[in-house]
This record gives C-alpha cells, sequence and structure tokens, in this order.
C-alpha cells in the first residue's frame, strides 16, 4: 500500500469525528433529505464530497447514476477493507462480508446464502412473521393507551422474525439484542462503530461454535445450524458467523427503522392508512415500495473504488477514487419520480435502490418486504385510531447515522 493509501486508512479508521463538511449525506430534516444534499444535486449527479490525503471521494445522487455505478463491478470495486478493516485485529474486528468482497470471494459467500432466501423458504418463513407480529401487537396493547412504536413494535418485530430465522436460542436473544444497538451511529467517527460490531460479530462466532459443537443448540431449520450442517466442512467459524451477522445487519436495524419511520409516514396520510386497513395486497404493494422510496432508512450505500479511470456522470473519476451513492438523494432524484418530496403510493414504480443494486443488492429484499407488508397492515387493522402521542415537534431523529431512524414514537392506540 502506499504512504497515501496507508494515511487514509488510519484515517478513516481511527477517526473520532467526521468534519461538518461532509455530514450531510448521513444526516436528514426528519423522512426529508437536509438542503444541503438538495443543493449538491443542483449542482449535478455527482459531486466531489471530499480528498483525504489525495484521493477524492464522490458523492452520486441521481438515480440514473446511482444505478449503473451499483451494477458495474467490474469498474467498481467493494472491498474496501484496506482503508477501514483493521485486518490485524481479532477476527470478529474485521470488516468483511458480502457488502464489502468482491468476486471470487462475494460468490462463493453469497452462493452460500442464497438458497435460504428463495421465494420457497421465504413463503414457509410466513407463520413466523404472523406470529411475531401478533405477539407484538398483543404487547402494545397490554402496555397501552400510549406506548413507544419503536421499542414494542418497530424493533420487536424484526428483531423477533431474524432470530427465528438465525434459529436463536431463547436464552441467548436479550443479550443478542442489547449488543445489536449503535452498529450504525457515527457520530463519534469512524472509530466508535468497529467495537460494537464486534462484539454483536462475536457473538455470533461463538453461536456457530457452538452449534458445531452441539448440533441442533437452537432451531434446527433455523440458519446457524443449516449453515453449520450444510457448509461447516469448508467455512470456518469465523465466515459462517459472519455470513451470520450479515444477515442479522441487513434485517434487524433496517427494518426497525423502516417500521417506525414508516409509521410515522403513514400517520400523516389519513387515506393510505385506510387503504392499508383493506389490505388489498396490491394496494398494499404500491404504499410499501413508496415507502421504501420515500423513507429509505439506509442512508449510502457501501463505498466503492473505482478500478480504472473514467468518467461518472460528468465527472473525471481516476483509478483509486471512492465513490459512494446516496441511496436517499437517488430516491428523491425529481429525474426519476414525479414530485419526488411528496409521498404518494399511487405514483409509487419497481425499481427501488434502497436495497442497492446489482451484485451487491441486499440478499434479504423479499424476507424485508414480507415484514412490512404483515407488520404494517395488521397494525393498521388493529388499531385503526392510532395517532401521535406527542408534538411532532418533540421527535427525536438519529443525528448522523448510516441507517436513519427516529428514537422514539409515541403513539396513542385509539
Amino acid at each position: 500500500m502506499t504512504l497515501r493509501g496507508t494515511a487514509l486508512r488510519l484515517a478513516v479508521s481511527s477517526a473520532r469525528r467526521i468534519p461538518s463538511a461532509y455530514r450531510y449525506p448521513l444526516q436528514r430534516d426528519g423522512v426529508d433529505p437536509v438542503p444541503r444534499l438538495e443543493a449538491a444535486r443542483a449542482r449535478g449527479d455527482v459531486v466531489r464530497l471530499a480528498s483525504l490525503f489525495g484521493t477524492r471521494v464522490w458523492l452520486v445522487t441521481g438515480y440514473d447514476v446511482a444505478r449503473a455505478v451499483l451494477a458495474d463491478s467490474e469498474v467498481f470495486a467493494n472491498d474496501v477493507r484496506h482503508l477501514i478493516g483493521r485486518q490485524d485485529r481479532a477476527p470478529a474486528e474485521r470488516i468483511g462480508g458480502l457488502g464489502m468482497t468482491d468476486a471470487p470471494d462475494h460468490d462463493r459467500l453469497r452462493h452460500v446464502l442464497t438458497p435460504y432466501f428463495t421465494r420457497r423458504r421465504l413463503a414457509e418463513l410466513q407463520p413466523d412473521i404472523d406470529r411475531v407480529v401478533a405477539e407484538a401487537l398483543d404487547d402494545l396493547a397490554a402496555h397501552g393507551p400510549e406506548v413507544d412504536l419503536v421499542e414494542r413494535f418497530g424493533f420487536a418485530v424484526p428483531f423477533g422474525v431474524i432470530c427465528d430465522l438465525l434459529g436463536m436460542p431463547e436464552v441467548d436473544r436479550l443479550e443478542f439484542r442489547q449488543r445489536g444497538a449503535a452498529r450504525f451511529d457515527l457520530r463519534d467517527g469512524g472509530s466508535g462503530i468497529f467495537a460494537t460490531a464486534a462484539g454483536t460479530r462475536q457473538f455470533l462466532i461463538d453461536l456457530v461454535a457452538a452449534e458445531r459443537r452441539s448440533p441442533r443448540l437452537g432451531r434446527p431449520d433455523g440458519l446457524v445450524a443449516r449453515m453449520v450442517a450444510e457448509h461447516g466442512d469448508d467455512l470456518d467459524d469465523v465466515e459462517l458467523g459472519g455470513l451470520a451477522d450479515g444477515v442479522f445487519l441487513g434485517g434487524y436495524e433496517t427494518s426497525a427503522s423502516m417500521l417506525s419511520l414508516g409509521t410515522w409516514v403513514l400517520l400523516q396520510h389519513p387515506i393510505v392508512w385506510k387503504t392499508l386497513q383493506r389490505g388489498d395486497p396490491a394496494e398494499v404493494d404500491q404504499v410499501v415500495e413508496e415507502l421504501l422510496r420515500f423513507v429509505c432508512p439506509v442512508q449510502v450505500a457501501f463505498p466503492r473504488i473505482a478500478r480504472r479511470d473514467l468518467v461518472v456522470g460528468e465527472q473525471p473519476v481516476r483509478a483509486g477514487d471512492v465513490v459512494v451513492v446516496s441511496l436517499t438523494g437517488a430516491g428523491r432524484d425529481p429525474a426519476r419520480h414525479v414530485d419526488a418530496g411528496h409521498f404518494d403510493p399511487t405514483t409509487a414504480s419497481a425499481g427501488t435502490l434502497a436495497f442497492g443494486h446489482g451484485l451487491h443488492r441486499c440478499v434479504g429484499a423479499e424476507l424485508a418486504r414480507m415484514e412490512l407488508r404483515t407488520a404494517l397492515v395488521a397494525l393498521a387493522q388493529r388499531f385503526p385510531d392510532l395517532s401521535l402521542a406527542c408534538d411532532p415537534a418533540d421527535l427525536r431523529f438519529t443525528e448522523l447515522a448510516i441507517v436513519h431512524g427516529v428514537e422514539s414514537l409515541p403513539v396513542r392506540l385509539g
């Protein structure tokens, strides 16, 4: 690695504070992009975000350019571990997984996970999702008439679903949940997330090791047990635990934010809330797709590194430059969506980038859609008169995070 690359790696992995000039892609005004992101778009679909030790960082906000960058794994590399990976540390502290690997490692690892997310396998999960949602609704009713929807529904549903999917033993779930917080909080810069991530990853590495020692420790049809049984001879505990961690990472915090923020948006649109109460599948699908575009809790995609000199949008990008795609910006691109700043399910269209695109598209995207459809319809039908129980101005949203969310959402069950 060059001296420049070494300096950049140290700066990214040990940063205690992200400079204010570079923060705006990770900030929101409620669920809307901050004005500075919109101002950046006005200058073009691709703008220079920063220059660190000679490495230029570009920000993509236009939908078409974003889609093209995310799809092109030949020109853009996802493996940025040499910049932020800290590969000299313990296995649980290393950065990796599907999001930050390239072929052939990416293909090998994704091949392990894909069979567990087929249409047939996901259909088998529907009864578990129904049960988890019903339990969360009962819990809301038991703690009403006023309750925090984030704690008892937004987080409870995806956490229950992901634990069932992984086959997490009941005895381990409380500790696992506590370790899952703050995975995406960047208020303390890049250094704070490594230790937090390592705790969750080590927990899952240990779970894999325990399953290997005592098969069927958890649910025999759970993802961890099945991966150990079917791939344990080819992959070690660290690799299998890392895959399980990726499933947790993509299926818990993001879905939790989506449910809570999505409910907040729906409460501002009573006609759409009544649409959910009818439960018509086609209408529900439109609502979910529009929520994914409008809310899009994952604010930026995994960074890409240009493998060669090229033009992105209208900007000349050099080999080694970092390209960051703003998923928030792409979802609000007026060139793609008419009246992009307004929530309107009747204009919903396919092609959301909320789950990424191309080779690195989230493997659990359809599971997330199932959760949203099931949970939001059940919530609207169980509590048709649900309303906000505080002044909207008192709501506190995440200040600086890869995954945007609301810290609490007090509601009145009606």
